[in-house]
């Protein structure tokens, strides 16, 4: 892997988030011509049926788009007086369900339910707070702070404080808060300056000053950060990854080094993702749920073409072999094609 990370010549040229966001590199697009109550009542035949039809609730959620389930899931309730979650929690289990209601619930309340759940218990699970708030854009965070303190009547900032803690509490916060510069223009001498400050903050330093790599790589823009990695490099000799993997460690080692990977290249950092939640003995359902989910209207065929690119096999291959029974089918009729 570490060569993927390692090289920095496609830096310049390729997109940033704004391209993926515009959705047109999801694997899931509306329907055309799509009608929500007939929507509905297929779905309505489909579980009060004998025995559900499993296949007529993956064809119809997994083909289309989150705007259009919204609309499904009005006319169901009217047609029904039931709620589509209610029902579809009443008559499916395990991951098939948790993965049909994650396709119902909108983006932003999706995410701000993994990021409850990340907090809920003792301990927090730092691997989900990292992937959402290292990958989202500044428009995603503010929504899913907004449904936050909508469901919550609480604020998550406030909430995130009291959870986590440290160095890492204040690069997460950083990020939650949505500090990070939205321009698109790059500033080199600039970018020159980052990367001598980090290079000092860091390599020629006994010991790490943390303050500095967090306020530079959680408030900088994407296409000037991709600017100081290419600056760091220059100067150092190093990446900026390899530097902060040797002068770091635990969570906030984990956070940077995904911020990092996510300036490079978002659909690489989720391929890997992915990779890593089904290789080995078992599998990290909800995260193979989570982003297989959140990009399916975003940049799930780049996430694929990444995927390829970068374990010579294709993602709905690795799917397949993992993954049995609707779960299976169902994250495969998300996936699309095979690469």
């Amino acid at each position: 892997m570490a060569s993927l990370w390692d090289d920095l010549e496609s830096l310049v040229d390729s997109p940033s988030y704004s391209a993926a966001e515009s959705g047109q590199r999801g694997t899931i697009k509306p329907k055309a011509n799509f009608d929500a109550e007939k929507d509905a009542a297929a779905l309505k035949d489909a579980i009060e049926g004998l025995g559900t039809n499993e296949k007529v609730l993956i064809e119809i959620l997994t083909q289309r788009s989150n705007d259009q389930r919204q609309l499904i899931c009005k006319a169901y309730e009217k047609a029904t007086g039931r709620t589509l979650e209610k029902d579809l929690k009443g008559d499916t289990g395990g991951n098939f369900e948790k993965l049909l209601l994650a396709l119902i619930t909108p983006p932003a309340a999706y995410d701000c339910h993994e990021v409850t759940r990340a907090m809920k218990g003792a301990g927090t699970q730092d691997c989900i707070l990292v992937e959402i708030f290292a990958s989202r854009s500044k428009q995603q965070i503010k929504a899913l702070k907004d449904v936050y303190l909508k469901e919550t009547k609480k604020d998550l900032i406030e909430k995130l404080g009291s959870e986590v803690s440290g160095e890492f509490s204040k690069a997460l916060i950083l990020l939650a808060k949505g500090e990070r510069d939205g321009s698109d223009s790059v500033d080199v001498g600039k970018a020159k300056e980052d990367a001598e400050t980090l290079y000092k903050a860091g390599e020629k330093k006994w010991g790490t000053d943390e303050s500095k790599f967090i306020e530079i790589l959680c408030k900088r823009s994407i296409p000037q950060l991709r600017q100081i990695l290419i600056e760091y490099k220059n100067i150092s000799g190093k990446t900026l990854q390899q530097s902060i993997e040797g002068e770091m460690s635990g969570e906030l080692e984990e956070l940077l080094v995904a911020v990092v990977k996510c300036a490079k290249s978002l659909p690489a950092y989720f391929a890997e993702r992915l990779h890593e939640s089904m290789k080995g003995g078992g599998t990290d359902e909800s995260t193979l749920t989570r982003i297989m989910v959140s990009r399916s209207e975003i940049d799930l065929l780049d996430i694929r073409a990444e995927f390829k690119k970068l374990y010579q096999h294709s993602l709905r291959s690795d799917i397949e072999s993992d993954m049995s029974g609707e779960y299976g089918d169902c994250l495969k009729a998300i996936c699309g094609g095979d690469d």
